[in-house]
């Protein structure tokens, strides 16, 4: 092999090295919703600004998030949206192969849905539910990644004040929640708790990113 043809297996490995390592994948996650200062992105995380700020340049070094400065604030957000479908690949690989990622996807969203009675609601079927106008689409992720971008049509009410606004939602239409992507547990939440005060209601089984990442419309 010439050292060139190293070099650019060397240069690949650099973007596989940034994102091994789950709180990355995380900041990229929530990157893929709309681009955040590093401030906002520590407290989506659970990291101190300092590390967040230093897994951020991680992603940066490896070309996957650039930035931009606002005042005395570093604003980051992805480079390109191809990003959202790598993650998706590498998940699907995770929990088709490794019976550790089944375990731990089943310990994450235990109980959820009615202990799993309804099954999620696919791309595919969701986009032809709005094509006929059957459903009605909650957003419960926060207002300011709602205002960056959603699904077509949404309504947008944060899961800390799903339980106050219930008036906002219809009784007579199925509704379709979903959230930041296929770990999120809001809409898992917001199934639960719509389920409980008598909706007909399931999950999207996605996020907003692996929507837009698919080409399909939005808002």
């Amino acid at each position: 092999m010439s050292n060139t043809s190293r070099a650019v297996y060397d240069t690949l490995a650099g973007i596989g090295r940034a994102l091994g390592n789950g709180h990355r994948l995380e900041l990229l996650e929530r990157l893929a919703q709309t681009e955040a200062p590093v401030e906002t992105l520590a407290q989506a995380t659970g990291l101190s600004l300092a590390n967040a700020s230093q897994h951020l340049q991680h992603l940066r070094r490896a070309g996957l998030v650039t930035a931009r400065r606002e005042g005395r604030q570093m604003y980051y957000r992805l480079t390109d949206e191809r990003i959202v479908t790598l993650m998706g690949l590498m998940r699907e690989i995770a929990e088709s192969n490794l019976a550790e990622m089944e375990r731990l996807v089943g310990q994450l969203f235990g109980g959820s849905d009615a202990d799993e009675a309804l099954e999620p609601m696919s791309r595919e079927a969701l986009a032809q539910a709005l094509a006929q106008r059957e459903v009605t689409l909650l957003d419960v992720r926060t207002r300011e990644e709602y205002g960056a971008g959603h699904l077509p049509g949404a309504i947008n009410i944060p899961m800390d004040q799903l339980e106050q606004m219930l008036d906002r939602l219809p009784r007579d239409q199925e509704i379709v929640a979903y959230c930041r992507g296929p770990y999120c547990v809001l809409s898992h939440e917001a199934v639960r708790l719509l389920q409980r005060q008598g909706f007909r209601v399931r999950r999207y089984e996605e996020g907003y990113p692996e929507w837009k990442a698919a080409g399909l419309p939005t808002d």
